[in-house]
């Protein structure tokens, strides 16, 4: 997959991909104007070119209480992020290039106020869906978010998911209307934080093939 050109869907205002970044990124100023004051710790997992996080820091009142940390594998991707970053006077958004999937990534910085998990449940297996989110507690603060995305083609594993959460102990905050034609959930931590297992590995991005074999069953 080529992830650089794959961001040129945004371009496109109709397209699939641009509307389900809107929401994502209506939904990370909702959680920015409604956190009490002070600083805000930020994760993004998988993060792309941080069009969602830092689309909305760019210009956002709060911009300033935000320490984040982006973590994605292409470099290609981290670059245009990190220049964003720059460019926008961001000095406490860190650009990393690295494997996401792994818990290290996050050592210093979690628990965090708001957990991005946008483009990665449609990319892995079951089995590393449900420890990515069993390891969110590890992840998310109490009371902190988690905002998320699964297109909602057949078979649909949105309410899968959303039951996952609840089950470890998060409750359901917004969630795309099924016809949106895409998918983003937004789940708060009512639980308490769990101490960060190092050396553990959420997940990791499958095969295309593999992807359609869990598609049919």
């Amino acid at each position: 997959m080529d992830w650089v050109g794959w961001h040129e869907q945004y371009e496109r205002p109709e397209s699939t991909l641009a509307r389900r970044l809107a929401a994502i990124q209506g939904q990370i100023r909702t959680f920015l104007d409604e956190s009490p004051s002070g600083p805000l710790r930020v994760l993004s997992l998988c993060a792309g070119q941080g069009d969602d996080l830092l689309g909305v820091l760019a210009d956002h009142p709060r911009r300033t209480d935000v320490r984040a940390r982006l973590v994605e594998l292409d470099a290609g991707n981290t670059a245009v992020a990190a220049q964003r970053a720059r460019s926008a006077g961001l000095p406490d958004v860190e650009v990393v290039t690295g494997d996401a999937g792994r818990a290290d990534r996050y050592a210093d910085l979690a628990p965090a106020h708001l957990v991005l998990l946008c483009g990665i449940f449609g990319n892995i297996l079951d089995d590393d869906l449900a420890r990515t989110i069993e390891c969110c507690p590890q992840l998310c603060t109490r009371g902190g978010t988690v905002i998320w995305t699964r297109a909602r083609g057949e078979p649909d594993r949105v309410p899968q998911i959303c039951d996952r959460f609840e089950r470890q102990g998060f409750e359901r905050r917004w969630l795309s209307a099924p016809d949106a034609g895409f998918g983003v959930g937004v789940h708060r931590f009512t639980g308490t934080p769990q101490p960060l297992v190092t050396g553990t590995r959420l997940f990791r991005f499958a095969s295309y093939e593999d992807l359609q074999r869990l598609d049919d069953r």
